[in-house]
């Protein structure tokens, strides 16, 4: 058995994936299909064969779960988990903590994206940081002095809701712009710009011009030091940075703009190291 480690859950669009994380370092990692059409009993109970397994492995102190959902995060309660219908308010802390017998963490998914880089990537040595996730959606989790701010309904961040153009942000700055406004995989985007496709790479430039309207908004609300993006859409950071960083420097205060730091996230499972670091960052 090795030293007491953290159970870390990352409930993703199509799988959950868990391992044990021991001083930044995971076992192997377990997967189970996300069943989005099971009933929440049926969901639940693949959650318990995940950390059961898990159990086999490792000495565990402690159990942290991050869901793609607004999360009561005193009582570890979600609400309405995207992908999974039936998971419409549940008590995942106490169920999971009355099956176990070890204290759970519950947290929102692109919360646990920043505290993993916090402990583990990027923004190790910086006392407040925002983590981007730039995936199908955009999402955000903001650490303040060292402590995950979640606000009052575990809603600090909601970035992507603001409204932008015809929309919100949410489809202008995540790959949504792709699949919705352009009716493009973002795959298919990015190979086409790394051949060099003029229209792909035109596509990648409005993308930056959108993305960084929303970091000016992250300025505007947290003023952070260090901005750190995950997300798929990530890869195409080289695309996108000229316009996104032209657009930044449309900030009213420019010397916040000298000093600001993006990153792009090179950790691999960094929901997973997130989930885990919740009980240090608490």
């Amino acid at each position: 058995m090795q030293k007491a480690g953290v159970i870390g859950i990352d409930m993703g669009a199509t799988n959950m994936k868990g391992a044990v994380v021991s001083n930044g370092v995971l076992s192997a990692i377990a997967t189970i299909p996300v069943k989005r059409q099971s009933n929440a009993d049926e969901v639940l109970a693949d959650v318990y064969k995940l950390v059961d397994g898990l159990l086999q492995t490792s000495e565990v102190a402690a159990i942290g779960i991050g869901v793609p959902s607004m999360v009561n995060v005193n009582e570890g309660i979600v609400y309405d988990v995207v992908n999974i219908p039936a998971w419409k308010e549940v008590p995942l802390k106490r169920l999971l903590e009355q099956r176990f017998g070890l204290p759970v963490y519950v947290n929102n998914d692109a919360n646990c994206f920043a505290a993993g880089e916090y402990y583990y990537g990027k923004g190790v040595g910086f006392n407040s940081m925002v983590g981007l996730t730039l995936g199908t959606g955009l999402g955000a989790g903001v650490i303040i002095n060292k402590q995950l701010y979640e606000g009052y309904n575990c809603g600090a961040g909601e970035f992507g809701l603001l409204p932008y153009a015809d929309s919100v942000l949410d489809e202008y700055a995540s790959g949504s712009f792709f699949t919705l406004k352009n009716n493009i995989d973002g795959k298919l985007a990015y190979g086409r710009a790394c051949e060099g496709d003029t229209g792909a790479l035109a596509l990648y430039r409005q993308f930056g011009k959108n993305l960084g309207h929303a970091i000016k908004m992250v300025m505007y609300t947290f003023d952070p030091g260090l901005i750190v993006l995950g997300g798929s859409v990530r890869v195409a950071y080289d695309y996108f940075k000229d316009s996104m960083w032209e657009e930044i420097r449309t900030y009213v205060y420019p010397a916040a703009v000298k000093r600001l730091k993006i990153e792009v996230s090179a950790l691999e499972n960094s929901g997973i190291l997130g989930a885990a670091a919740l009980p240090l960052i608490k």
